[in-house]
């Protein structure tokens, strides 16, 4: 927000996030423009381990430093479609805790293509839904996650390869 005066009086951060691919589909796309089929299938898929190894962090950080901002009233938005806020509440176990706007808050705001139109108009976004919670919530939950695999899961793999190994 601007004063009459043209000054800065308050601001939110917002954060737009997709996901990114991992993987390659550069032979399909290839035989794709050639006009010819396809041959194998791509190893190209979503990148949902991003959640956790940059989104999440990135997240907690900005909503820390946002903290410090005298003029951050109502913390940080974070946009993203439903499938990546989904996969976020399945990493920190779905019971973070509502919380009003203030400093230090983080709100989720996720969307979801709306249906199809008539060709050359495009799709609308549609608001999934919205949760304020804050970046303190988040970061207890990442750090003590609710959704680990069970004990022994390594144990339990190295011993199966061993296994295979002694065939």
């Amino acid at each position: 927000m601007i004063g009459a005066n043209g000054r800065l009086i308050e601001f939110v951060a917002v954060e737009i996030q997709a996901i990114d691919t991992t993987g390659n589909y550069r032979s399909e796309r290839d035989a794709y423009l050639k006009g010819r089929t396809f041959k194998t299938n791509s190893t190209a898929g979503l990148n949902w381990e991003n959640v956790s190894k940059r989104i999440l962090p990135q997240l907690i950080y900005k909503g820390h430093v946002l903290r410090q901002e005298k003029l951050c009233q109502k913390g940080m938005f974070f946009i993203c479609p439903t499938p990546v806020y989904q996969r976020i509440q399945q990493r920190l176990g779905g019971e973070l805790r509502p919380y009003q706007l203030q400093p230090g808050s983080l709100t989720f705001r996720w969307y979801d293509i709306g249906p199809e139109r008539q060709a050359g108009h495009r799709r609308l976004l549609e608001l999934g839904g919205q949760y304020t919670t804050t970046v303190d919530q988040v970061a207890h939950a990442f750090t003590a996650p609710a959704d680990l695999p069970p004990a022994g899961v390594y144990e339990n793999a190295i011993e199966a390869e061993l296994q295979a190994l002694r065939r």
